[in-house]
């Protein structure tokens, strides 16, 4: 039986237990640069040891950020910022990963404390671009992307991996949930063009499978590499389901995926997600064993129990924790004591545990 302070393997690097980070953003950068907050927030998920660090959702461009405040990673500077912060939770033996994404229609934003949703030109904001010229909710309308401009962003995904890897990054994950941009061309509900990228499933899945053939050649053979997908888009009709998902997931296993990161919904303001502890678990579980590939649940996870179960009944390989973290970043040190496992503490905290 698999216990979740088993240690997981994927390619060359091993996580030592499958308590993941999931990542979370803050939109605390500065013209996409991280500072001192970032250093606080994703160090103090060190001290824990999970098995894995997921950094937020940044942008390949700073045009593919969600918001003015997000993480973007065209330059040296930007990526190798999370350098010390690698090095950092390699002490504690936690490995880091980081979201290479594009939120396409859904980006521009000011931050969640603003009074106003979308950011102006003179407060940083921009035209935003998707797949078809469709606006989520009431933002602005984006501008359909050209052949020539997906070309491109494709080259941009691909050289904030290399940075990735350059910066001390264990591995990359390509954001392709939420609503964000590779969800906008795959879901029928957003992508209505007429050329190679659309129309049909095959077509639909394009953009993201070229994406990730691309990453997965420019990055070492040892290195993991993720794709985080929406396994349905909560509408009864018309929309991206879980069977679609499990057919993308087999193509990109064929392509040197190693997981999929299991999220659901995003992309459609009218959906209607049934919400309880765990309810993603199932698209998890189907993907994993349908598809035959690695997968991590996300979604209202909390208890160390539950956790457990996930894992001991093969649903998910690994689980991704956010709220809980956040209340508590050393999360995996109270869960492994709860449940009778003996895992390593840091020497600094040993005053803390329960004996």
């Amino acid at each position: 039986m698999t216990n979740l302070f088993d240690p997981l393997t994927l390619r060359g690097v091993t996580f030592q237990n499958r308590v993941w980070v999931s990542p979370m953003c803050q939109y605390s950068s500065k013209d996409g640069l991280i500072g001192t907050w970032h250093h606080a927030h994703l160090t103090a998920f060190a001290t824990g040891r999970p098995g894995l660090i997921m950094v937020e959702a940044s942008g390949v461009v700073p045009e593919g950020r969600i918001s003015v405040g997000c993480v973007s990673l065209e330059s040296d500077e930007k990526v190798n910022a999370f350098t010390p912060i690698i090095e950092f939770a390699h002490t504690q033996n936690v490995k880091v990963g980081i979201q290479l994404a594009h939120a396409g229609r859904k980006g521009s934003t000011t931050l969640p404390t603003d009074d106003h949703p979308i950011a102006t030109t003179a407060e940083g904001g921009w035209q935003t671009v998707s797949a078809s010229p469709i606006a989520y909710n009431a933002m602005p309308a984006p501008r359909a992307l050209s052949i020539e401009q997906i070309h491109e962003l494709m080259q941009s995904f691909v050289a904030a991996a290399k940075r990735a890897v350059k910066a001390g990054f264990d591995l990359v994950e390509i954001h392709a949930a939420h609503g964000y941009l590779f969800h906008q061309f795959y879901s029928p509900l957003t992508n209505v063009r007429t050329d190679e990228y659309g129309g049909s499933f095959e077509n639909r899945i394009k953009f993201l499978l070229e994406t990730v053939q691309a990453v997965r050649t420019a990055i070492p053979d040892s290195m993991p590499l993720f794709v985080r997908l929406s396994a349905s888009d909560w509408i009864e009709d018309g929309g991206w389901n879980i069977i679609d998902s499990i057919e993308l997931a087999k193509q990109l296993k064929e392509l040197g995926v190693d997981l999929i990161d299991t999220s659901s919904a995003g992309n459609i303001h009218e959906q209607k997600i049934t919400v309880g502890p765990g309810f993603q678990v199932p698209f998890a579980n189907a993907i994993k064993h349908e598809a035959g590939i690695p997968t991590s649940a996300v979604g209202l996870i909390t208890t160390p129990a539950q956790a457990q179960h996930i894992i001991e009944t093969e649903e998910a390989d690994a689980v991704f924790m956010a709220r809980e973290m956040i209340r508590n970043p050393r999360w995996p040190l109270h869960a492994a004591q709860e449940l009778g496992v003996s895992i390593e503490w840091p020497v600094q905290f040993e005053r803390g545990k329960t004996k």
